[in-house]
């Protein structure tokens, strides 16, 4: 969908993304919040508060869960490295074999039982799909960090980079 109707206006979805994408670039790259919004001829309070809904807020504790993950002892060994609290990764033939076992009764108490346990945690980070990244997005009130592995629906596990794992938790820490 790349376009939407709101009230009167038609609103052009990628348009709006690729404006935002440069407008964090031009930021990233050294320049001012100022000088970013003269070019986009927008207020310098938009770009401060565009920054504010991105921010990762920093310090407490983290729960990562992430499927299908191709690495999956690699990047769990990192985590525990860091001591999270909390790590579910899976890799494709794993979370398969979850459901293959269970009634879908037992399957759906186990999701809830995994979903309140992380409603304990001050941050997810999440490693899936796009489609299960928005959902994990709305079930949550929690800082939700989302890192999308690939277009829905994943069937083969996906590799992680774990400097990309590093560098989210290194800016949590600080």
């Amino acid at each position: 969908m790349d376009f939407v109707k709101i009230g009167e206006k038609i609103i052009n979805i990628k348009k709006l993304h690729n404006t935002i994408d440069k407008i964090i670039e031009m930021r990233v790259n050294g320049f001012s919040q100022q000088e970013t919004a003269s070019k986009f001829k927008v207020d310098r309070s938009f770009i401060s508060r565009l920054e504010n809904i991105g921010e990762v807020r920093k310090g407490g504790n983290i729960a990562v869960i992430g499927f299908p993950i191709k690495n999956k002892d690699e990047i769990e060994g990192l985590l525990k490295d860091y001591g999270i609290e909390f790590i579910l990764l899976l890799s494709e033939k794993e979370r398969l074999g979850i459901a293959d076992k269970m009634t879908g009764a037992e399957l759906f108490n186990m999701v809830m039982d995994i979903i309140a346990k992380i409603q304990s945690y001050d941050t997810i980070i999440f490693l899936g799909s796009d489609k299960r990244t928005n959902l994990i997005e709305a079930i949550f009130d929690k800082e939700v960090i989302c890192v999308n592995i690939g277009h829905s629906p994943l069937t083969e596990d996906v590799y992680v980079k774990p400097e990309l794992i590093v560098d989210i938790l290194n800016t949590l820490r600080r």
